[in-house]
Order: structure tokens, then sequence, then C-alpha cells
């Protein structure tokens, strides 16, 4: 993620398939190598020393601007990822991450049972960001800090620099890479080494694509890892399906090492990011746990490092389809290491209190584990059916967006550092009442346009309090089978039948008596019943 957002040019389709054609990448057979010390690549595959095929499935963390933020790890883990990319600084753009505070780093990873990739950010946007610099200087800082990493190898992967290029001057990628490449293996390192992309590491020029084939073939121990970041490049299914497929075509690894559901240099399809991922069993890296600024706070996964306050990227990334509580399974070396295979006890039944309209609290006793609950996992269930609701890494959590008359059934699960998964504890029913506040809000609610399996919708929200309103979460549930596949005026999650819509910027200000427009398609089945409940800010809103 590059502190600041430069102007990325776009790739012209066409023009980019036939040059996709003209290079095609090189398939690189196996070779000849040592026995692995740790992780290690094979057939174009991240496999661990055991031979377990590892998925990265994880977040960044910007622990270099945030070092007092440790915490985040288990927070992280409690989430249900397996790997967390670690922002780090060489001292050349920011405070230096000395080799005391990287072993730390290390340790907080292994002991939260996380794989570590550690990156080097100072090299961000080079050539055309003040103050970047190259890969190898940032070679240089990690062979500084290489007692930090040495005999880590199974649990930590080396990401030589943060997007090395920005968009001038980007051919230089290929030799700097392969140079920086050797540097490392020269000064011993045996790691997994990851390389990101230049271009502001979206690679829209394909630099990298078309050159990965030599800068594999560069690395005497053939271990290296490449990594697209995937934003405004990265809008449409096409371009993410067939620069993610060429790599898989060649055997070449690679990862989505950053992306996200929204930028200021367009939208990302982050849906299609995550299915395609999954389908090819590829790693992906979401940008980022919280501390973002520069006007891209909106990629905060939680607010303020609170890990009860997931916001709609952060439910969409861990909750959603395809996301990291679905599809993340933790690293064997964990398990091998520590065979920790019991898994906690369930917890309490949950009670309730505070129920109003939309929100309700749940309170449960706390299972216990030989080597501690690292968290809980709150989900709505329906017959045989369960809808992940939220996690919270304590006893109790403050459940919103609940829809008024109507009926509820919540249990809870808890989790340890090895991802062991506790039985369900007994449900408790909610059924909120119909009252809430009406007075301030109403909600248009119709459908544009319609055909076989899909149809357009438009939702108008009314200020029709006194003040403004500034800022604001729109939250309602489908009574079918209806999901939404796209949506402007807001960004979006949807889990289940439950959909939360958070303000974008030109749409967070609604003066009294105005009103703010959202339009978004959909699937649908055989039926498509409109929704009949909405609440804005937690409070239910009348319907027009």
């Amino acid at each position: 993620m590059r502190s600041r957002t430069p102007t990325v040019r776009r790739v012209a389709t066409v023009a980019a398939a036939f040059l996709g054609l003209l290079l095609p990448l090189l398939v690189i057979g196996p070779s000849a190598q040592a026995a692995p010390t740790g992780f290690r690549i094979q057939n174009g595959r991240l496999l661990e020393r055991s031979g377990n095929d590892f998925v990265m499935r994880g977040v960044n963390h910007a622990h270099t601007w945030y070092a007092n933020q440790t915490s985040s790890l288990t927070h992280i883990k409690a989430k249900g990822a397996n790997t967390v990319r670690v922002v780090l600084s060489s001292g050349d753009r920011w405070t230096r991450n000395d080799t005391a505070d990287v072993a730390n780093v290390v340790a907080q990873c292994k002991q939260n049972r996380l794989i570590c990739v550690l990156e080097v950010h100072d090299t961000t946007g080079y050539g055309e960001q003040s103050g970047a610099v190259t890969l190898s200087r940032a070679a240089d800082y990690w062979i500084s800090v290489q007692s930090a990493l040495t005999g880590q190898e199974d649990y930590v992967i080396v990401n030589i620099g943060n997007e090395p290029y920005g968009n001038n001057n980007y051919t230089g990628w290929t030799a700097d890479t392969k140079a920086a490449i050797r540097k490392l293996r020269t000064a011993g390192f045996q790691h997994t080494i990851m390389v990101d992309a230049p271009n502001w590491g979206q690679d829209w020029a394909f630099t990298m694509r078309d050159n990965a084939a030599s800068v594999f073939a560069a690395d005497p121990d053939a271990n290296t890892i490449f990594s697209i970041h995937m934003y405004g490049v990265f809008d449409t299914a096409a371009e993410i399906t067939d620069y993610l497929g060429r790599f898989v075509a060649a055997k070449l690894p690679i990862v989505v090492g950053e992306f996200g559901h929204d930028h200021s240099d367009g939208n990302p399809d982050e849906d299609t990011i995550l299915a395609t991922t999954q389908q090819l069993g590829l790693g992906y890296l979401g940008w980022s746990w919280s501390g973002n600024g520069g006007g891209v706070e909106y990629l905060d996964m939680v607010t303020n490092f609170d890990p009860n306050q997931l916001t709609s990227w952060g439910r969409r990334l861990f909750e959603g389809a395809n996301g990291i509580a679905a599809t993340s399974k933790e690293a064997a070396i964990y398990a091998s290491s520590g065979g920790d295979t019991t898994p906690p006890t369930a917890p309490g039944t949950p009670s309730a209190s505070s129920v109003t309209s939309s929100s309700a609290r749940l309170t449960w006793a706390a299972a216990t584990d030989a080597t501690g609950v690292t968290g809980y996992d709150v989900v709505r269930v329906n017959g045989a059916t369960e809808t992940p609701v939220t996690t919270t890494t304590g006893t109790s959590a403050t459940l919103t967006g609940l829809a008024p008359s109507t009926s509820y059934v919540f249990a809870v699960y808890a989790r340890d550092a090895a991802g062991n998964r506790s039985p369900r504890s007994d449900t408790v029913s909610v059924t909120t009442p119909s009252g809430g506040t009406t007075a301030s809000c109403s909600v248009g609610y119709r459908v544009t346009n319609e055909w076989p399996g899909g149809f357009q919708g438009e939702i108008v929200i009314r200020n029709t309090g006194g003040s403004a309103v500034n800022g604001w979460t729109l939250r309602w549930s489908f009574p079918d089978s209806q999901r939404v596949t796209n949506l402007w005026g807001g960004t979006m999650a949807q889990s289940g039948a439950d959909v939360t819509v958070t303000s974008a910027p030109y749409t967070a200000n609604i003066p009294a008596s105005g009103s703010a427009t959202l339009g978004f398609t959909a699937g649908k089945g055989s039926t498509n019943p409109s929704p009949t409940a909405f609440t804005l800010n937690g409070a239910a809103c009348s319907s027009v």
C-alpha cells in the first residue's frame, strides 16, 4: 500500500491481451537443490518443510507506524488468519525497526501461530516517490537484521521491498530484483523470498508478469514467490483471472500480497479476487488491519485497532464468501511443533440483554483450553444453517443491524491459538421489539430493472430529522436468496441475507431534509421480494 496515491496509468485491454499473447510466460521445471530448510517452492506451489501445501490467508499490519500495537497479531489470529504481512522500515523514510524489534515481531507471530511475511516499506514507489530507496538498499537492511531471521525459515518469508517501483523507469525492476535476490542468497539467506511487482505493485505494464520466469531462474535456490497488489487496475473479473491464471499455467508461484474493496485509483473487484484465489489455491493478504490515513481510512478492517469493531471491509474479508474464516488453514509446522489438536470446551449458553429493535447484547461463560482461548465466533442459527455474525476476544458482543419484530437464534464457538474450534454452545433466542427510532430517517427501496437470475435496485435514504447526518451505516436483510454483486454510493458487505453499507465520501453527509441514493445489481432466485426493514446508524427507519 503506497503512503501517497499517485496517478496510476490504466492498460488498454485489447493491447494488453495481444501483449500477453506475444510475450507468454515460460514454464520453469523443477531444479536440483539442497534439502529445504523451511518454506520452499515446488512446481509453482508454496510448500512447508514437511511438504504441506500452504495457502496464505491473512492481512497486512502496519507495525512500523504502530509499534505498540503488537496485540493486533493476537486479534488477527483470533479472526482466523494463518498469515500476517508486517510492515517494517529500513530507517530511510521512517523509524528503523532494529534487530531486536524484528526478533520480537517474529516471536509474536510464532506465539500466535501465524506465518510472518516481513516487508521493507521504504522502497515504495521508487523512481517516482520522493525518498524511496532501491531494492539493493532494502537487501542491505535484511542483511543487517539477519541474526533475527536465521533459523526462522519455517515461520518467516522475506518480502524484499514493498511496491519497489512507481510508474517511472519501472523496466529496471527485472535487473534490480534479480540482483537483490542474489545479494540475499550470497549473504546466506535460505528463506523463501517474496518480490513485489512494479507500478506501485499493480504491474499494469506487465513487467513482472512477462519477466517472472527469468527472475525465478535467477534465484540459485529456486525459492522465490511473486506478489501482485490488486487495487484500481484490477477492477474487472477478466483482468484478475487472466493475470493470476497465467502464473498458474506457467507453474510460477504468486500471491495477492495486497488488495482492498475500494481505492482512490478505481474500484477493485474484491469478490473475484477472493473467488479466483480460492479456486486456484492461491494466497491473499488484505490491506490492512487498522491505522490507514491519507484519505484511505476506508481500508481499515477494524476501527482504532479494536477487534470488536469490524468495518464493512473487515466483515467482507473475514466473514464473507471465500473469506478468511471460511478458507484459512493453519500452517502444519505449528501442529507438528506444538501438537495442539484439542479444541476448547464449549462456551456457556449465551444470555441476551439490552435488546432493542435493532441490536442486542450477548454474554456467555468463558470456554477453557489447555493453551488458552484466543477468540469467540458468534453465529446466527437457522435450522441446519449457520451465518457468521461477529468475532470477539471477550465473552460478550453487541450485535447491531437487527431487524425490528424479528426472531433470531444465536450461538457461540470458541477458538484457541492452534485454530481448534470448540463444540457449539447451546443457543439463545432473541426477538426484537417493534419499536425503535423512526422519526429521523426513511428509506425508499425499488427494483429499477429485472432479468432472469438478477436485477438492479435503488435505495434512497432520506434524512427526516432536524440536523445533518455525517457518516452513516445502513443495514437490511433480504427475505429471499438475493445477493448483491455490485453497489455504488457506498461500501457494501453481505453475510448471508444481511447487508451492511457504509457511506462513501460523496454520500456521507445527508443534510436535514436531504437524501442520499444508492444503486446496486444483485442476483436472485425465482422470486424477488423486497426488504421490509432498514436501520440507519442502528435506528430503525420508516419505509416509503
